[in-house]
């Protein structure tokens, strides 16, 4: 680059970096768009609407209202990721929706819950069911509901409709735009719809779609539709089709639903944990700044450069792509960090090593960015292949952690290999070429015996694993639950209180949490202060009569409150079952989707197992502290879990690109024990420092962040530290053990047998060369390859390794 060009661009990051600062701070417009501080908050964070439902039914059964719940919950999704619906009673169903503040254009979008019907045109005896009405502005029904039931004019109820989709499609002889509504039908509907569309479709009938009291749409019926799969046509466009689909999916509930309460409630966790949690990732970042500066020097510099204008980016694309950020979402931000600064390091890592064999600076970086490649493209799209099924397939707050996570990989990747790229080639290009400032060089260090210390590894990372479902026993045994559920998993108690006059949440969470914590015996009670009025929500786990007579005594006697002005319901767990089989299954496919592409970049399934037994191994560890520590297990578990998942598989992947691109070089009588020893030592700087700056950012989060903050970055911290003990410890060894115990011909082959194999058949080459048994001393048929040596034992060449 040309010092000319090297000054531009560095002027070009300089504008890009106070521009996005200044965007993220001010926005683009005087709205504020694109402004970190319009960027919307979940629940936890900021507040919303919550609307409370109560089922017709006086006594619905459980299996109703569960699938009542799970349907209410898929449908408030679409307004945010993190919108919540659960059961409060025995027959009332209560939505939260984040980053709202009106109730009444929520009831109005969201539409009244009731039952959805699709009416034949006809009864059996040729009665009209339906007529236009006298205004000629639409159809109005000739017989209620109960007649048409009776009659058997009612095809299908909303029960038997799986989804409803708005689409666009290409009219096949104009080729213009048009618009439909999609249905998907269970197996029940699909066989009652055969048949009713069969004889419409003779007769030229229509089927019309009845719903809250109107009928809503009267698609003619043009053939016989026997696949479960309909489309309703003519639509006047996009936004009226999406809005039909919409009334569809509401309308497919198994109970009819009354809305009896609407209000705007406050943050569960407060306002002090956004700005705690901003202060945090503020002084965090700036320690990784500093820490790479020191480092890497200037390479450490561009880094960090290119880490701020990573900040900014994901500051303005949150806002951008309407994203709702909660605490699990700022969990996929740390991760994108430290992903971000683990493709630094690979780089800069390379950058010493080329510049420590000899070479130029500027053939060092060149070298160190291309060899850095496939472990950053590897590492980053297997993380973005768990983020894209996680989104897919998830539900809630797994869809939420999924967003934020894939933004953070596709920015990470960006910053990593086009702007520290540019600006490192800058500095070059303005004429800074002095080697000294691009990173000391490695010095020799003694090749620790990792694989030979294997057995006591797995040791002790058996233990770990054990012991979680060992004190789940314990736990069990001692009546106190295997594991420390919030009620965001086993539902609880909800208690409104009316109080005289107004309470901040900062004066709840100081004076009168600790007290109410004692009386119920839950350390982690949430709480939402209503708007506009003086009432209170404290959800707690469940209490019994004693706590809830000694809850409206405490209020009584502190706060002047009358019995009658507290409330107690049970409500049910915000992640239903549900919810957690989509969790279950997403991660189950994305864990397979990751070992399948594993496979198909390093061509042996022993890389993609072992890769998949570390990440469990992980998994597993984190589980353990959660029981031992009696950790809260709610919403953030699932992040913890799911970041840890991506942060795994991300480390073993680095370890395992070393080790492919070593055996391609590996050098005459080198045994496969040796060369794994040497592929952890050279990572080894990678492995300690990401995971160090993680670390780093993480724990200054634990030390500033409120309870509940808190009570995810300590889980969040073990993940990141048995990370860096597996990814040097276990991954390499677990491979070297597949390798030589697993698979056709278990036997360690050295580089010398496949140089004499190679002369007889050169098809050999690669799979001899990274064949298998231990064997370090190039004993045995090696010297028998090379007949000039009399002992036996292979001249081996001499090979400068980088250490």
């Amino acid at each position: 680059m040309k010092k000319s060009r090297g000054i531009l661009s560095l002027i070009l990051v300089a504008a890009v970096i106070v521009l996005l600062g200044v965007t993220s701070i001010f926005g683009l417009n005087s709205k504020g768009m694109g402004s970190a501080r319009n960027i919307h908050l979940g629940l936890d964070l900021e507040g919303g609407v919550s609307i409370t439902y109560q089922a017709k039914d006086d006594n619905p059964s459980q299996e109703d209202m569960d699938d009542t719940v799970y349907k209410l919950q898929r449908r408030v999704e679409e307004y945010s990721t993190e919108a919540q619906a659960y059961q409060q009673g025995d027959n009332r169903i209560s939505i939260e929706i984040p980053g709202v503040q009106d109730a009444n254009q929520i009831l109005e979008e969201l539409g009244q819950p009731g039952n959805l019907y699709f009416i034949r045109q006809n009864d059996s005896e040729g009665n009209a069911n339906y007529t236009v009405n006298s205004e000629g502005t639409g159809y109005e029904l000739t017989k209620t509901i109960d007649e048409l039931q009776e009659d058997g004019s009612i095809v299908l109820t909303g029960t038997e409709v799986e989804s409803a989709s708005a689409g666009t499609y290409s009219d096949q002889t104009t080729g213009a735009a048009q618009y439909a509504v999609e249905l998907n039908l269970n197996d029940e509907g699909t066989k009652a719809f055969a048949s009713a569309t069969e004889e419409a479709s003779k007769s030229g009938e229509t089927i019309a779609i009845y719903y809250d009291g109107e009928l809503i749409s009267v698609p003619r019926v043009n053939d016989a539709i026997e696949n479960g799969q309909a489309q309703i046509t003519g639509m006047e466009s996009y936004e009226a089709a999406e809005n039909l689909a919409s009334t569809i999916r509401i309308g497919g509930l198994n109970l009819e639903l009354e809305e009896i309460s609407s209000e705007v409630v406050g943050a569960q966790l407060g306002e002090e944990a956004v700005s705690t949690s901003l202060l945090a990732g503020a002084i965090g970042l700036a320690i990784v700044c500093v820490f790479m500066c020191f480092v890497y020097l200037l390479p450490g510099f561009a880094a960090s450069l290119a880490l701020i204008i990573y900040t900014e980016l994901i500051l303005v694309l949150l806002n951008a792509f309407d994203i709702t950020l909660t605490l699990p979402g700022i969990a996929g931000i740390i991760l994108g960090i430290g992903m971000a600064v683990d493709a630094n390091v690979i780089i800069f890592a390379r950058v010493k090593e080329e510049l420590s064999d000899g070479k130029s600076v500027h053939a060092a970086l060149k070298a160190g960015f291309h060899k850095a490649m496939s472990a950053i493209i590897d590492g980053n799209v297997t993380t973005l292949i768990a983020a894209a099924v996680l989104w897919l397939r998830g539900s809630g707050t797994v869809r939420g952690f999924a967003q934020t996570l894939a933004l953070g990989i596709v920015v990470s990747m960006f910053t990593a290999l086009v702007v520290t790229r540019l600006i490192i080639y800058s500095f070059y290009g303005v004429g800074i070429r002095n080697r000294k400032v691009y990173g000391k060089l490695l010095k020799k260090r003694r090749t620790f015996d990792f694989v030979g210390k294997r057995k006591i590894f797995f040791a002790i990372s058996i233990i770990m694993c054990l012991s979680g479902f060992v004190f789940m026993g314990i736990n069990h045994a001692r009546g106190i639950g295997a594991m420390n559920y919030s009620l965001d998993f086993v539902g609880g108690t909800s208690t409104n209180v009316t109080f005289g006059e107004a309470y901040t949440l900062e004066e709840i969470d100081s004076e009168m949490i600790p007290d109410l914590e004692e009386i119920t015996g839950d350390p982690n009670i949430q709480v939402q202060t209503v708007q506009d009025s003086t009432q209170v929500i404290f959800k707690s786990q469940t209490l019994d009569l004693q706590e809830r007579e000694a809850f409206a005594q405490y209020m009584n006697e502190n706060y002047g409150v009358a019995a009658e002005d507290i409330t107690t319901e049970n409500i049910s767990s915000t992640v239903s079952s549900e919810m957690r089989v989509d969790a279950i299954v997403a991660v189950v496919i994305a864990t397979i989707c990751m070992l399948l592409y594993i496979w198909f970049r390093f061509k042996d399934i022993r890389f993609a197992t072992s890769a998949v037994i570390a990440l469990v191994h992980d998994v597993l560890v984190v589980l353990a502290f959660y029981v031992i520590a009696r950790v809260s297990v709610g919403n953030t578990f699932i992040a913890c879990m799911l970041t840890i998942v991506g942060y795994s598989i991300n480390a073993t992947i680095v370890i395992f690109d070393r080790v492919r691109e070593e055996l391609k070089v590996r050098a005459k009588g080198e045994s496969l024990k040796e060369l794994v020893n040497h592929c952890i030592m050279q990572t080894l700087t990678r492995s300690i420092y990401t995971n160090l700056t993680t670390f780093i950012m993480v724990v200054v989060l634990y030390v500033l962040g409120v309870s509940s903050i808190k009570e995810f970055a300590a889980p969040l911290m073990v993940g990141i530290a048995c990370g860096t003990y597996t990814s040097v410890c276990i991954t390499g060894a677990l491979w070297y053990v597949m390798k030589t115990k697993v698979g056709a011909g278990a036997k360690e082959i050295t580089a010398a047998e496949a140089a004499a194999l190679a002369k007889k058949d050169p098809a050999l080459t690669d799979s001899a060369a990274s064949g298998n048994e231990e064997n370090s001393s190039g004993n045995g048929s090696a010297g028998k390859a090379n007949k000039g040596n009399a002992s036996g034992k292979p001249k081996k060449k001499k090979r400068k390794r980088r250490q």
